[in-house]
């Protein structure tokens, strides 16, 4: 993607993605690289997990890929629905983690530096996760979702092709 390199770090949901992609964050701009987090969980929904993709390429990936800011719509759940959030831009940085469930989708990979893979263990412990941070309301929509991205990524085949692959 131009002079920005792409790491994208994926896995189901639960799995500590965030957490992972928050300590690569940190440590790259400790060392001074201008580093930006942009998390799928900024355009996910309950019933769009990632038919929403074309925004966050028209959003950011082209325009990081011209070389010029770019910028996104998230979504805005603080009413307990999903809305239309606060535009985020994007700046032009060094390093472009992208963090999420889809993340390093096929579309995607010819673009990213690296893959990384985060299994976080089974499904019900990645559940348990998940729920005790989001709260036991959301627990019916969780379980959907591990369903879904469970036949996501055995079609995307994101596992087999990263790079890099944790527990």
């Amino acid at each position: 993607m131009g002079r920005v390199r792409v790491l994208a770090i994926d896995g189901p949901s639960g799995a500590g993605k965030s957490t992972l992609a928050a300590r690569v964050v940190a440590g790259l701009r400790a060392r001074g690289c201008r580093t930006v987090l942009v998390s799928t969980d900024a355009f996910a929904t309950w019933d769009d997990p990632v038919a929403w993709w074309p925004r966050l390429v028209d959003g950011v990936l082209r325009p990081l890929a011209d070389g010029v800011a770019g910028a996104y719509r998230c979504v805005d759940w603080s009413t307990g629905a999903p809305r239309p959030g606060e535009l985020v831009r994007v700046v032009v940085p060094d390093v472009l983690v992208l963090e999420g469930v889809s993340s390093g989708r096929a579309s995607v990979r010819p673009l990213l530096s690296h893959l990384c893979w985060l299994s976080g263990g089974s499904a019900a412990e990645r559940l348990a996760r998940t729920v005790a941070r989001d709260g036991a309301a959301v627990q019916a929509e969780l379980a959907r979702w591990q369903w879904f991205e469970r036949g996501w990524f055995a079609v995307d085949g994101t596992p087999e092709a990263a790079g890099t692959r944790l527990s």
